[in-house]
């Protein structure tokens, strides 16, 4: 009789010590990833960055460009044509690599102002970022803008002052530029030797080591001769005894101005790294890349609007923070890209479509490289999914193990331009009506449905996005399409507590013409000037009037 007890109870042991491996390789795993976006003003070197740190990272042998005559590859992340032939990031692409056992998650965004919306939307995917500032240009107004919302958010920030090669400010006017135009507590981990044509290389605070870099093989990685000490008669030969006369006064200059890195002051978005380099010539990327893995947070908890939910939590939960259509042109797919929060997510295995309340299952969820995708049985939080969708997802939409929660969202924003679109070849009306509606899952822009005439309105938050969606039209759906102009001020999202409060039901009588549908069906007010929307608020108070389409 004892015998099945015994066995039973090895079991149990067996089983135990099983749990307590698979525990410690998920918590591993949770530790081994680090996942971030570039942001910056246009033209910065962002995507450059991306391309730099892919290759030191081993993940590619030769780095594109973004525009370039002589080079012939075109950077990783901008895989879009309309991306290779204007020479912008006009979505974000995400990308992947190991680096010294890390996982790292780059998401590389549109740094246009026109592309604001799908930035900030990324923004809520990240656990830092990293932020690009052109030497010559210093701050510039959407780096501002960008940096108010991780500021808002505490999101942990290192700030990369690219293009040192090339002349520009002062390295301490850049760092108090940054100081009192981001409202930033700046502390720089390198310093640069000299700038432009002066450009000699750089001191590496955060290692305690120079690097005088003697190659410029722009895509590939070149040599470098590194210094551990400042007195090294070899260093002064090198550079100069002035230039090392300079080197040493900045650095007391740093020791006695500058507070000193303390990591637990970065992750809670109070203290703000500083590093310099050119990203085109490979200067300091290996050294902001090995910074970035030593002190960059791990997968951090999200609050959702129930509670908030911890990446060590056993059961599966994400978002949906973007959506592409025709990623590759040949299979017309379109991705759902999912944020991994807690848990694991594994392939052929069913979850929660909170929105919809049903269950789905996905045989072959992605992982990226650009426009590369492999098939991945198992994903941890911190990493990005990608899930082939066919109309189950937009964004904000919330995936769980069978916990109804909701991840606090991703709103879309108030368009600023208006067009209303029309079809230019009625033999080709389907795909026209099928692209714009994946074009709108996007986020790319919104569509409104007028009352009047239900005719088609595009709003958009910035006026390259109709270009934008009307050459992808073309290309990606075979369907040509034209605009005619529309004067509207603002979109605001409407709504009474009482559908049938007498003010409501006036309200929309008398502005029946200037209202409209967006594409789930809610209503919007459509005002032509700023002081048409406010006497509209003024004389309808029980009616509430929203600037994004969240609440």
């Amino acid at each position: 009789m004892q015998k099945p007890i015994v066995v039973r109870f090895a079991w149990e042991i067996i089983w135990s010590i099983f749990v307590q491996i698979s525990t410690m390789g998920f918590l591993e795993e949770i530790k081994r990833r680090r996942t971030f976006g570039i942001i910056s003003h246009p033209d910065a070197g962002k995507t450059t960055l991306t391309e730099k740190l892919l290759l030191f990272g081993g993940a590619i042998q030769e780095a594109g460009a973004v525009k370039s005559n002589k080079i012939k590859k075109t950077a990783t992340s901008d895989f879009m044509e309309i991306e290779r032939q204007r020479g912008i990031s006009v979505a974000t692409s995400v990308l992947a690599f190991v680096y010294k056992d890390k996982k790292i998650n780059i998401l590389d965004t549109p740094g246009h102002k026109d592309f604001a919306e799908d930035t900030f939307r990324t923004l809520t995917a990240v656990d830092s970022v990293i932020v690009v500032i052109d030497v010559a240009k210093g701050v510039e107004e959407q780096t501002e803008k960008l940096v108010e919302v991780c500021r808002r958010r505490n999101i942990p920030m290192i700030v990369f002052i690219n293009k040192l090669d090339r002349e520009g400010k002062d390295a301490f006017d850049l760092l108090d530029e940054v100081e009192q135009k981001l409202g930033l507590t700046v502390t720089p981990l390198s310093l640069p030797i000299g700038m432009g044509y002066d450009f000699k290389g750089i001191y590496n605070l955060w290692e305690r080591n120079i690097q005088l870099f003697q190659d410029e093989q722009k895509q590939t990685i070149g040599k470098k001769i590194t210094f551990e000490q400042v007195d090294d008669p070899e260093l002064e030969a090198a550079i100069g005894s002035a230039r090392l006369n300079t080197l040493k006064e900045e650095l007391e200059l740093v020791e006695g101005v500058y507070p000193p890195f303390d990591q637990s002051a970065y992750l809670e978005g109070k203290l703000q790294p500083v590093l310099f380099g050119s990203a085109l010539n490979n200067f300091g990327v290996e050294e902001l890349l090995n910074c970035f893995i030593d002190i960059a947070p791990e997968p951090l908890p999200k609050t959702s609007e129930e509670r908030l939910i911890q990446p060590e939590e056993k059961q599966f939960s994400g978002f949906v923070f973007k959506i592409h259509a025709n990623m590759d042109p040949n299979h017309r797919d379109r991705l759902a890209f999912v944020k991994i929060v807690s848990g694991t997510f594994e392939r052929n295995t069913p979850y929660l479509h909170v929105r919809h309340n049903k269950k789905l299952k996905f045989s072959s969820p992605n992982a990226f490289f650009a426009e590369k995708k492999e098939i991945v049985d198992v994903s941890y939080p911190g990493d990005i999914v990608g899930l082939h969708d066919t109309g189950n997802f937009k964004i904000g939409d919330t995936l769980t193990h069978q916990e109804k929660i909701q991840f606090q969202g991703i709103p879309s924003f108030s368009p600023e331009h208006f067009r209303y679109i029309n079809n230019a070849d009625p033999m080709k009306a389907k795909q026209l009506n099928k692209g714009i509606d994946q074009l709108m899952d996007e986020g790319v822009a919104q569509l409104f449905t007028l009352h009047l005439n239900n005719r088609k309105v595009i709003g958009t938050v910035g006026a390259l996005q109709f270009e934008v969606i009307q050459y992808r039209l073309l290309h990606e759906y075979g369907a040509h399409c034209s605009y005619e102009n529309l004067n509207v001020h603002k979109a605001c999202w409407v709504r009474c507590k009482e559908e049938n409060h007498p003010e409501f039901l006036e309200f929309k009588r008398v502005k029946q013409k200037f209202l409209a549908n967006d594409k789930q069906g809610q209503l919007v007010f459509l005002a032509d000037s700023a002081f048409s929307l406010q006497m509209t608020q003024q004389k309808y108070p029980a009616v509430e009037f929203f600037f994004t389409s969240e609440f």
